[in-house]
């Protein structure tokens, strides 16, 4: 089976629809693509198929109601029109879905809330609970609250998240490109579309450049970025233009539309999914060559011996990073040690840990339990 055919056999999936698509570049929301989008989710739903619908354009949409020139730079002013624009937003969604017989769910999220790991858990049987009752949850970031601190800097990577949380079959980034290309064909009109690759492979960053819009924060980088998120679960991606007439459609029916990121490995446990998608770390580890190799060869535990230098502020139980010589990420886990304590131990033996702390903790700095390898 091709993996163009196996979408065909997908039945859980995220779609992620951006702020330029949904608010027609500004302006205002657009209301006849929104019915289209509706429509055919509605299909999904009537054939049995589940769908979360991760939805931007709240802020974009306040930005218009209230009548400002575009998107503010205070976050102060980002969450009052966000509050705005959600109201709208919704409403628009509830309206069209109630045109088929189905009941739509607003669900915001922080990064906070898939941080802490009871928070997340909830999210998790709220989700499913809510498509086990056929209804849509539509997702998007509480813009209302967040800050930058907590934020998750896109609607794409949070759209990655869902899909790790409800183990989706497959995650569709609706977008205002044909897809993602080698170079930028904005630029170059002889650029050559991706049509599949591997969602691992490092040379889609290349491609993907780093431009983005005015009036959302993504672009094709974190769509990427959050094609990698959901490959822990198993996710295939595919990135299309929300414009097309029946996208939505052709990708379930396995027409060779947009690009389709694939994953290479098998799904993670749901533990350790939660574990790889956190995007903020309390801490950092620098393992020494022999540790980056037991870790990635062995699957064994994190010893302190290992570690050449620890930094950042964390209590014992938080996620911290495990990085090479070099800074690149190699894994993250739960610390059994609070960071005054890692900074006396590491480089050091397991047995000297009683005589350097004063009592006898736990021989792994990070047990092989608690650590994932990214």
């Amino acid at each position: 089976m091709s993996k163009r055919e196996s979408l065909t056999k997908a039945r859980t999936w995220v779609v992620k629809i951006g702020s330029s698509l949904l608010t027609d570049d500004g302006k205002g929301l657009n209301r006849e693509s929104m019915a289209a989008w509706v429509q055919q989710i509605a299909g999904f739903q009537e054939d049995g198929l589940s769908v979360v619908l991760v939805s931007s354009g709240a802020v974009a949409e306040g930005v218009l109601r209230l009548g400002l020139k575009g998107r503010p730079s205070a976050i102060h002013e980002q969450q009052a029109a966000a509050a705005v624009g959600q109201m709208g937003l919704i409403q628009a969604y509830e309206s069209e879905f109630q045109k088929f017989g189905l009941h739509t769910a607003q669900v915001l999220l922080t990064h906070d809330d898939l941080s802490n790991r009871k928070r997340y858990l909830n999210a998790r049987s709220t989700l499913k609970t809510l498509l086990n009752l056929g209804v849509v949850p539509v997702v998007n970031e509480n813009d209302t609250v967040v800050t930058d601190e907590i934020c998750f800097g896109d609607n794409d990577t949070l759209a990655g998240l869902v899909a790790n949380l409800i183990n989706a079959d497959a995650m569709v980034i609706l977008t205002d490109q044909d897809g993602l290309y080698e170079s930028d064909p904005r630029n170059n009109p002889d650029a050559k579309l991706v049509s599949e690759a591997q969602s691992n492979n490092d040379e889609l960053f290349d491609f993907a450049g780093t431009g983005h819009g005015d009036l959302g924060r993504g672009g094709m980088l974190t769509k990427v970025k959050a094609a990698r998120l959901a490959a822990r679960s198993g996710t295939l991606t595919c990135i299309v233009n929300g414009r097309q007439d029946s996208i939505l459609e052709k990708l379930r029916a396995g027409e060779n539309v947009g690009t389709l990121l694939k994953p290479e490995s098998e799904p993670l446990a749901a533990r350790k999914q939660w574990l790889a998608s956190h995007l903020k770390v309390k801490g950092i580890f620098e393992l020494d060559a022999g540790a980056v190799r037991v870790l990635k060869e062995s699957g064994k535990s994190l010893l302190p011996v290992g570690i050449k230098a620890s930094s950042g502020k964390f209590q014992r139980g938080d996620v911290v990073s495990c990085v090479d010589e070099k800074g690149n990420p190699i894994a993250r886990g739960l610390v059994n040690y609070n960071s005054d304590e890692a900074e006396k131990i590491v480089g050091h033996s397991s047995e000297e840990i009683f005589s350097l702390l004063g009592y006898e903790g736990d021989h792994e700095i990070i047990h092989r339990d608690n650590l994932v390898l990214l």
